[in-house]
């Protein structure tokens, strides 16, 4: 059985019970979406790769034994349960939460993802967002380019120097964030639903108080079913018209039409993403939201992130055909 140390399955591969005849065989790897294309030159030559966007029959899909998956797309359920030999599901991203890992497990998959490779490029695009808008950057760049710029039309835009930012959710990136503050004379405080003693930052008591605290306020929480549009109403409000919203979570921890209309109408003064509800989030949606500086879920897709990813995954897999045990399962 090629199965990571620590995790019971509920099947067994008829060929691994012929050692000779297995080592000659390569494992069935499935590659679920098509912009993760790219690895299919980095696993053919130790496995039989297959493309799901492509349409696999039920003979193929009774043979995959991986597959390698975008963290934030949801698992077809349906489509697993076409899989009887399936005992790994690796995440080329360091999210998970398109997944059910409880359920996986119950069905004896495994499930990793790549841990800490991004996190300080994530920090550094949540700096950019909020400073490009706090600062107007985009608003200048499109007022050059239509040849709008006059002599006594410069934008005067607020100082950063001296502003609160609060960071929702203290993991690998909300530190990133908060370390990256005081260079630019920001004051930090954050809120999250553990105590982390060793934080040299003030943990305020609540998610509402953070926010009304907070003139910038970075959502980079981690996303699961706790955490669905955990920014509401009253939170986007909270930060009010004055104040700036950043995230670089995922589009389902805020309530996207709330903070849409809440910009419409003034109840809140700028947002800055990078995560949508929808992705790719339609052009249409925003296009009558005033006060936004978007960006298309990049901000952690370094070559450098991107690298560490591909090494993640790789291994991921080498272990668990190995029967070594693996150091990045994903946990419920």
């Amino acid at each position: 059985m090629r199965l990571c140390a620590g995790l019971p399955t509920l099947h067994r591969f008829a060929l691994q019970e012929d050692s000779a005849l297995d080592s000659q065989v390569r494992p069935v790897v499935a590659i679920a979406q098509p912009h993760l294309a790219f690895l299919e030159g980095r696993l053919e030559a130790d496995y039989q790769v297959r493309r799901l966007w492509e349409g696999q029959g039920p003979d193929d899909l009774s043979q995959i034994e991986a597959m390698v998956v975008a963290g934030e797309f949801p698992i077809d359920k349906v489509l697993v349960g076409r899989m009887p030999r399936l005992e790994l599901i690796a995440c080329f991203t360091t999210g998970y939460d398109g997944v059910d890992v409880p359920w996986a497990e119950a069905r004896g998959v495994l499930v990793t993802h790549s841990p800490s490779v991004n996190h300080e490029d994530v920090a550094d695009h949540a700096m950019g967002l909020a400073i490009g808008a706090w600062r107007q950057l985009n608003s200048g760049d499109r007022q050059l380019r239509a040849g709008a710029w006059r002599a006594d039309s410069k934008t005067i835009s607020r100082s950063l120097a001296g502003r609160r930012l609060g960071v929702v959710g203290l993991g690998d990136i909300g530190v990133a964030v908060a370390r990256r503050c005081a260079p630019f004379g920001l004051e930090v405080a954050w809120w999250g639903p553990r105590e982390k003693p060793q934080a040299p930052w003030p943990r305020l008591p609540d998610l509402i108080a953070l926010a009304r605290w907070s003139d910038i306020l970075v959502v980079a929480c981690r996303a699961s079913e706790d955490t669905r549009r955990l920014i509401e109403r009253s939170v986007i409000e909270a930060v009010g018209p004055h104040g700036l919203i950043v995230n670089v979570s995922r589009g389902s921890v805020i309530d996207e039409d709330e903070l849409i209309r809440a910009l419409q109408d003034g109840r809140l003064g700028q947002a800055a993403l990078d995560v949508f509800e929808t992705e790719p989030t339609p052009a249409t949606r925003w296009k009558e939201t005033p006060n936004t500086f978007l960006t298309p879920h990049h901000a952690g897709a370094t070559d450098a992130a991107i690298a560490r990813m591909i090494a993640s995954t790789v291994e991921s897999l080498r272990r668990h055909f190995a029967g070594e045990p693996c150091v990045t399962r994903a946990r419920p």
